[in-house]
């Protein structure tokens, strides 16, 4: 049976999961550079160990109700496509290892997120669920290509 782990994180209360795999590291908030004429989640762009990355708001991009950063509000990094991407979260609070048995396929009615975002549903004990995203399909391909082209203007900007 297979077992994988995840990285839980919140986002207005809400748990969600993604494979760990998928995560570079987790570092603590800091504000970013906001960069004009750039989708309205990406919070901006920020200096990750020399490198100039673009960070974006998840709860902007879930179309949730977004709030003031706190000293739990952490930014998890991953790299998606061979680039680096910063994720702004609510708090990152464990990791945790879930088998195959207990994951749901994600119901077609999920909360205020997209299901295309949604992998499935980790059980956890008798009343907690864990929504586990599919961070490769939160980003679209024209987004994508938005936020490489910014990432090559910014190399431009640093030379």
């Amino acid at each position: 049976m297979a077992r994988k782990q995840y990285v839980v994180f919140k986002l207005n209360g809400e748990e969600f999961g993604i494979n760990i795999m998928n995560v570079k590291e987790i570092i603590p908030y800091q504000e970013s550079i906001h960069v004009p004429d750039t989708p309205h989640f990406i919070e901006g762009i920020i200096n990750y160990r020399g490198n100039v990355i673009p960070v974006i708001s998840l709860k902007k991009r879930f179309k949730l109700e977004t709030g003031e950063s706190t000293k739990e509000t952490r930014i998890i990094v991953i790299t998606l496509e061979d680039k680096d991407i910063g994720f702004i979260v609510d708090e990152a609070s464990q990791t945790l290892y879930l088998d195959e048995d207990e994951v749901d396929p994600a119901p077609e009615i999920v909360a205020d997120i997209d299901k295309k975002y949604i992998m499935g549903v980790g059980k956890l004990g008798e009343d907690r669920l864990l929504i586990l995203l599919d961070l490769e399909e939160v980003l679209t391909r024209e987004e994508k290509d938005e936020i490489e082209s910014l990432e090559d203007e910014m190399e431009k900007i640093e030379s």
